[in-house]
């Protein structure tokens, strides 16, 4: 069986993830800062710095730019940011949210890129946002809270050649994260972790019954780097764009 993690807020999904012997897998913790990572060796120490990184570049710049830690709309771009800012900057305005919305996101890709020069495969999960960049098939489990009759049942398969990829979740009724809408899950496939991320949170915030599920897909294509999008409320999903959803194993 090809590996499998599940996407959530909730981390009990990283005891899910089969152990392979070529991977290693560690955490990296700082402040608020929980990042779950498999590659093919220990690059805690590497990951760290590359966390301490993101974590001065936003710092400095909110000093400067007090609206991006609280804005709910998207801020100009800069392309004078650092890329971690920009990156987050640019994903708000596609999303029209925003840029602390694509926060997990950005960082989860930062940082999977940089290990990406030393490993050749790699996953960065944070907070149940993933940036992927992997040479063989994998499954992410799809998880909408402890009721829902899609958790632990269904995942998303992706084939090798979909990499490197964002897959990010957004949730009204699961986790910490902020979401204006009441979406058991929304889930966003991007080659950019933080779109997916930032569109996840702007596709959630408009979806209050099932009856919103196909103007959201409707929005969600017409979104750029948007390519896949998994909705659901209760006992009912919507999807669109290059989603493979496949039964899990128990």
């Amino acid at each position: 069986m090809p590996p499998r993690i599940f996407d959530s807020r909730d981390r009990f999904y990283r005891r899910h993830s089969p152990h392979a012997r070529r991977w290693q897998t560690f955490q990296v913790l700082f402040r608020e800062t929980d990042l779950w990572i498999r590659a093919e060796k220990n690059l805690q120490e590497e990951a760290l710095a590359e966390v301490l990184n993101c974590r001065r570049q936003l710092q400095a710049y909110a000093e400067s730019n007090p609206l991006f830690l609280s804005s709910f709309k998207p801020l100009p771009r800069d392309p004078f940011a650092p890329p971690v800012l920009r990156e987050m900057l640019e994903a708000a305005a596609t999303a029209q949210v925003g840029p602390m919305a694509a926060v997990a996101g950005a960082v989860a890709q930062h940082v999977g890129r940089a290990l990406g020069k030393l490993t050749s495969q790699v996953i960065v999960e944070n907070g149940g946002d993933c940036y992927l960049d992997l040479k063989e098939e994998i499954t992410v489990g799809l998880y909408a809270g402890p009721s829902s009759p899609f958790s632990h049942q269904l995942g998303l398969r992706f084939t090798s050649d979909r990499f490197p990829l964002g897959v990010c979740t957004s949730s009204g009724t699961v986790g910490h994260s902020v979401s204006l809408g009441k979406a058991d899950s929304v889930t966003v496939i991007s080659p950019c972790a933080a779109v997916a991320d930032a569109a996840a949170t702007a596709l959630g915030n408009l979806i209050q019954t099932s009856r919103d599920m196909a103007r959201v897909l409707n929005k969600a294509a017409s979104m750029e780097k948007v390519e896949g999008v998994v909705v659901t409320l209760g006992e009912k999903m919507g999807a669109w764009g290059q989603v493979e959803l496949v039964p899990l194993q128990p």
